[in-house]
């Protein structure tokens, strides 16, 4: 038997060696990426591996006389590590007891193993001479030993390759790490969720063993695991409200299973039954709910549910269940592939536990609370309100043994497609145990002590920084819904707390004694906290959010806030830390070498460094960035183009009080180790400057007022902002407390325990910040916390993993959560009066606007892979002579690679860059005076390629400028046909182009029609904007439509110039009139021969075997208001079988003056709201949202009544419902085109006073009469059948 596994050792040999060429690292990774996208096929696979490493086992007892009890042991192993593959295989928790006994086996498996070969082959070197008879001939014992690759295979095989298949499979569990942080996560005793020993399923373990036996004979059943019993499918207690318990409020157990409560949206319509659309509806506060136990506390938190319930719930101690108010719109990304209808859904917080009072000594509560448990309840249908309570949702790590509450399936059952929630990722995301509100009173967690103290009303929820509420795209439907309410419904509303606005990041609070003044011998309670709030506005993982964006928003962008307070002190000092504000990424598989590229040349993204900058210098007045980052080759370029950006932002004056300092923390570590970073550290002389310059923040918080206030903050940042910026805001944020304390109260310098709590609490935020950014903990905590480096903290290998092949999905979480998913779309409360006010602004547009002509160049072209071979001024510049230079280039490319497998594979940009060259030098060849361009966009999908060109000029006013591609080749799989799209905004026009290259072939022409659908449809940006959501969209691409008609024949007419003929018979003009493709869009006047196919550097058309026919294949198409084409031509460059085509356009572009709008919208909802003596201003509503929403049938009379007549069999009037402003994009302009109300124009004095406006008549309320009357009932025996649709059964 050992013969073969010799044999095996020759070919395991030349795998390793291959193994290890390709990169242990990437290879382990690649087959943990494989075992995700296979997991069925995996589980199956490492299922029928055990039976045979079983099997191997007994053959090794029987053929090599291994010992019996060694080989008893590790069939023993096997049988533990099945219990692994379970139900909600990959998915392994960590902290289950099959994982944990299985790690301990393997080792105990290894070193048993290890002695017994080490003992044999130690015994047969000392008696190597000794010969003996075994097995009928004479052998030496040397002969009898077991090589180095014998042993090596069989630990391979036998011992370690199940274990390894088990790690590898751990890359879809996105919560076995767990996350949770300090002693602030509840625990929950395992014994309250045990289920009763009769509702169990028993197994042996030599039934389990033999469990293989049974499956090819048919049998059928779930499987039983053998650590751990299989519970019943009883409700997640984590997810569902349950009676307290008197003793000591934790979670009961019931043998009939957890209590439900009612649906939130049978509360809600039964709230709503019988209202009309105009019905006006009032906000009451939730009944007070009292504990069944005489003895619970009347300062527990209650649950607040939307609709209420009579059940008596009370959340288990030190637990909070406050209703949030998050809201998943319809059409989500989930959604819309989950259901045909739109949803809505209403999320709660479930669990939830009180980290502490940042301010103990304040008359006000200053409470903070952490978010563990989550719950979405749609408000239209109960299909998902089972799995909220099934525990269908992946467990949280917060709570691990809750994975055990999922309903185990048998292995071997049919594959069944499971029903996800569609708010499933955002509840992963919501239950890391990083997420933070206040409960009541609220108040604003989101901005820093010193602005709120100076705000009027720091208790106000809608007073808060946007840029750290991480609901506010879920929740603001109800922030403006409250805006618009008076200060009286304000006040109900908020009591209600039914809207809650969160952080993401950490908070830490530590109470203390510390020793009092010699004058008083009672110690001083001080509370030492540390507040870090992530900014949302450029969110994401490690290697999928880098740099900066060009609204100046940078990635993992933490404000971090120390607070030190006392009975009679208090101390505040603030820190930001972000990504180095460049465009710069890291593409591919990472693993411990930092692959960087600067996306963007330096003009192209100074406007962007220059805003980032601007926007601190607003916020946090004077900027010293310290920068981390090393002299390593990659690290090194990121820092030298820091710098640069820097110093040509301070030459520009586009900032003024911002310095720089550079510091290797990795070098000064070899070299000194962490305890000589706080000495180079503070001897820099930024550094230096800046501690004693900006100083910090106290406060009187008996007076509520700022004593002294902080000047400035340090930027600090390395390639991450996760350990090494951890490391020094620390240092910085100790010499500042100690600078305090020193004019204050000097004997707590020395306090043991202040510093200890400090550096506890710095820990944990690092361990949190790299949790949420890298997915595991921060390497220097270790240091942090004991001022010693220990292996825990070496977390790298762990992050390289999570990093490759966990963070995409957790991106596309956090994108869902905040609204950037491209299918997404706002939900937007029913509000009529609103609504009217954005129609009347579409319609009065030039009343707060103002117009400019632009100038832009569109130009395709085909290049059949081949290199630049002659200058592009002909086609870049045709009318050289022209005054009006364009203001923009969009440059399409096809075919820029040559079209091959390994191109499509893995597509070479080399050539993109050579053209970009190209391109540029062309443009520097402008005749007369020369214009300043700049590359402000390209992106590139195997062989098509766009360029967006722009003026430098115009870079500032300029953004939002995305990019995407769509493939369309094989059926979306394949790169070498699909489109390539870039977006921006230029002022308050949005611009979409597009270039694409469609399915060729003459006869394909359904083909090239499902391409254009499939990008017109699947071509997304952010936050649900789309092709069709943009003001003017440009087509330039090689469609590949030809001409219907003979070869002959075209060529003939193509040399006339008769192309009135070829257009007849033009596919693509046929595909628009009959709107298969490009229904809409529009073309400017074809006054030039067909641009394919034509012989290399010659005029003459295909010369070939395939004599293709000609053919107009290149072509601009645009759709737009006041878009206007000037030039329709082609060049004539001859590199190419294609000619190079372009246009010219001229485009109105839109300057909105913000404060006029805003002007006319208050003067437009005064109007509506004035009410005539004695109106009621619910009838007028209601009459403003009829008029909106249908035509109603005429008044009846007592002659005549619309249910009789023939266009309503059986009196049902069907009604076509088509809402805007339920499903109404934010942006004001896609409101319908139907305007209500009129009102004069508004001068600028009119709009601009805010002392005296004059009443403007606009909505004629007599117009629907409200006096109706009803008219009978239908028959009963009459009735008509419900019938499909949307219909409405108008009986009155």
């Amino acid at each position: 038997m050992l013969s073969l596994l010799h044999i095996l050792s020759y070919v395991a040999a030349v795998v390793a060696f291959v193994f290890v060429t390709f990169s242990l690292a990437n290879g382990l990774l690649w087959l943990a990426e494989l075992i995700e996208e296979h997991s069925r096929i995996a589980k199956t696979v490492g299922i029928r591996a055990i039976y045979v490493i079983i099997a191997l086992h007994l053959a090794l007892y029987f053929s090599e006389r291994f010992p019996l009890r060694l080989i008893a042991f590790s069939i023993f192993c096997h049988i533990v590590y099945l219990q692994n593959f379970s139900s909600s295989w990959p998915v392994i928790s960590l902290l289950s007891p099959s994982f944990i006994f299985s790690c301990l086996l393997v080792i105990a498996d290894h070193f048993l193993w290890f002695f017994h070969f080490a003992r044999v082959t130690q015994e047969a070197r000392r008696l190597a001479q000794t010969q003996y008879h075994r097995g009928g001939r004479l052998i030496t014992p040397a002969e009898g030993v077991h090589t180095f690759w014998e042993i090596s295979t069989f630990f391979g095989v036998c011992v370690w390759a199940l274990p390894l298949f088990l790690f590898l499979s751990l890359s879809a569990n996105d919560n076995a790490l767990p996350t949770s942080n300090g002693p602030s996560t509840p625990s929950h005793s395992r014994t309250s969720f045990e289920i009763p020993a009769a509702q169990r399923e028993r197994s042996s373990l030599f039934k389990k063993a033999l469990s293989f036996v049974y499956w090819p004979l048919g049998k059928k059943g779930k499987p039983e695991p053998l650590i751990a019993p299989p519970r019943s499918p009883l409700l997640s207690p984590a997810l569902v409200p349950l009676p307290s318990t008197p003793s000591n409020g934790a979670f009961g157990s019931s043998d009939m299973g957890y209590p439900r409560t009612p649906s939130p949206r049978k509360q809600f319509l039964n709230a709503v039954e019988g209202s009309g659309i105009g019905a006006r509806m009032s906000l009451q506060a939730p009944p007070r709910r009292h504990a069944t136990s005489p003895a619970a506390s009347p300062t527990t938190p209650r649950t607040r549910t939307f609709g209420g319930s009579d059940q008596p719930l009370e959340p288990p101690e030190n637990e909070d269940r406050t209703g949030l108010g998050l809201r998943v719109g319809s059409g989500s990304g989930s959604l819309a592939k989950r259901r045909t209808l739109a949803d809505l859904f209403l999320g709660l917080v479930t669990a939830s536990s009180l980290v502490g009072n940042v301010f103990p000594s304040a008359s006000k509560l200053h409470g903070v609370s952490r978010i563990h448990e989550v719950a979405f309840f749609s408000l239209f249908s109960s299909t998902y309100d089972s799995m909220i309570t099934m525990g269908d949702i992946p467990p949280s790590p917060n709570f691990p043994d809750s994975v055990d509450i999922v309903v185990r399936e048998n292995p071997y059952a049919s594959p069944q497609a499971p029903v996800e929630h569609p708010c499933a990722p955002v509840m992963k995301v919501l239950t890391t145990g990083n997420f933070y509100f206040t409960p009541s009173p609220q108040w604003d967690l989101s901005t820093r002590l010193a602005v709120r103290l100076r705000s009027q009303d720091q208790h106000d929820p809608g007073l808060y920084d946007d840029r750290f509420i991480w609901n506010e795209y879920l929740a603001r439907p109800l922030i403006d819904f409250r805006e618009r309410l008076d200060v009286f419904e304000k006040e109900e509303f908020d009591r209600c707390q039914f809207n809650l606005l969160v952080i993401q990041g950490y908070v830490g609070i530590s109470k203390m004694a510390l020793p009092a003044p010699p004058t008083n011998g009672s110690p001083a309670v001080a509370t030492l906290c540390i507040i870090s709030r992530l900014s949302c506005k450029r969110a994401g993982t490690r290697f999928n959010t880098r740099g900066v964006d060009d609204d100046g928003n940078c990635a993992n962008f933490v404000e971090t806030e120390i607070i030190f307070s006392s009975e009679d002190l208090c101390f505040s000092y603030v820190q930001v830390r972000g990504s180095v504000p460049l465009f710069w990424e890291q593409q591919g598989i990472q693993t411990f070498g930092q692959r960087i590229q600067i996306t963007r040349p330096q003009r192209a993204s100074q406007p962007a460094f220059d805003l980032h900058f601007h926007q601190l210098e607003e916020e946090y007045s004077a900027i010293h960035a310290v920068n981390l980052l090393g002299t390593k080759e990659n690290e090194a370029i990121l820092s030298a183009a820091y710098k640069a950006h820097l110093e040509a932002a301070i030459v520009a004056g586009a900032v003024h009080d911002v310095g720089l300092s550079n510091f290797d923390f990795h070098q000064q570590v070899r070299i000194g180790g962490h305890d000589s970073v706080v000495r180079e550290l503070k001897n820099l002389p930024g550094v230096r400057e800046g501690i004693d310059q900006f100083g910090f923040t106290t406060c009187d918080l008996s007076l509520q007022e700022v004593v002294i206030d902080q000047k400035g903050v340090f930027r600090v940042n390395c390639l991450d902002c996760l350990d090494r910026t951890n490391f020094v805001q620390d240092l910085l944020g100790r010499i500042l407390l100690e600078t305090f304390l020193v004019h204050t109260r000097r004997e707590w310098i020395y306090s043991d325990t202040l510093w200890t709590q400090h550096r506890e609490l710095w820990a944990e935020n690092g361990d949190a910040l790299s949790k949420i950014y890298a997915g595991t903990g921060a390497i220097n905590t270790s240091y942090t916390r004991t001022g010693k480096r220990t292996l825990a903290g070496e977390s790298q290998y762990f992050s390289a993993y999570i990093n490759n092949f966990q963070d995409k999905g957790k991106q596309v979480a956090i994108d869902m959560f905040l609204g950037n998913l491209s299918s997404q779309h706002p939900t937007t409360i029913f509000d009529p009066v609103h609504d009217t006010v954005s129609a009347v602004l579409k319609a009065r547009v030039s009343e707060y606007s103002t117009v400019r002509n632009s100038t832009i160049f569109v130009g395709t072209w085909n290049l059949n892979g081949r290199h630049p071979s002659e200058s592009l001024v002909p086609w870049l510049w045709p009318g050289s002579s022209s005054p009006d230079p364009p203001d923009l280039f969009a440059i399409g490319f096809q075919e820029i690679v040559p079209l091959t497998a390994q191109q499509i594979v893995q597509t070479d940009t080399t050539k993109k860059d050579m053209w970009e060259k190209q391109i540029m030098n062309a443009l520097a060849q402008k005749p007369g005076k020369p214009i300043d361009y700049v590359v402000l966009r390209s992106e590139q999908l195997v062989g098509t390629a766009l360029f967006i060109i722009v003026k430098t000029s115009l870079l500032s006013v300029i953004r939002n400028v995305e990019a995407t591609t769509r493939k369309t080749g094989l059926r979306g799989m394949s790169g070498n046909k699909g489109a390539v799209g870039i977006r921006l905004d230029y002022y308050d026009t949005s611009f979409c182009f597009i270039t694409a290259h469609l399915a060729a072939g003459h006869a394909n022409v359904d083909e090239r029609n499902k391409d254009y659908q499939t990008i017109s449809q699947g071509l997304h940006f952010l936050r649900g904007k789309t092709i069709n959501s943009h003001d003017q969209v440009i087509w330039l691409a090689d469609t590949n439509y030809r001409i219907d008609l003979d070869n002959d024949t075209v060529r003939e007419q193509a040399t006339s110039a008769d192309f009135d003929a070829l257009l007849g018979a033009d596919q693509l003009k046929e595909a628009m009139q009959s709107g298969a493709a490009f229904d809409g869009y529009l073309e400017g006047p074809i006054l030039f021969k067909p641009t394919y196919r034509f012989d290399l550097f010659s005029d003459n058309y295909d010369t070939s075997e395939k004599m293709r026919i000609p053919a107009w294949t290149d072509r601009v198409l645009y759709r737009g208001e006041g878009l206007d084409v000037t030039v329709y031509a082609c060049a004539n460059l001859k590199s190419s079988d294609h000619r190079p085509v372009y246009a010219l356009f001229r485009s109105p572009i839109r300057i909105v003056d913000g404060v006029k709008r805003d002007a006319l919208s208050r003067i437009m909802l005064d109007t509506i709201l004035s009410r005539k003596p004695g109106e009621k201003l619910e009838d007028k509503l209601a009459k403003v949202a009829l008029e909106e929403l249908v035509d109603l049938p005429p008044p009846s009379s007592e002659k005549n009544a619309w249910w009789d007549q023939p266009e309503h069999p059986g009196g049902v009037f069907s009604i076509n419902i088509e809402t805007p402003n339920r499903h109404a994009p934010k942006n004001p302009w896609d409101s319908p085109s139907s305007i209500p109300i009129t009102s004069p124009s508004s001068s600028d004095e009119d709009l601009y006073s805010a002392t005296r406006l004059e009443p403007v008549p606009d909505i004629d309320v007599e117009a629907t009469d409200s006096t109706k009357k009803s008219p009978p009932p239908i028959p009963r025996e009459t009735k008509p059948k419900p019938k499909p649709g949307l219909q409405r059964d108008m009986k009155q």
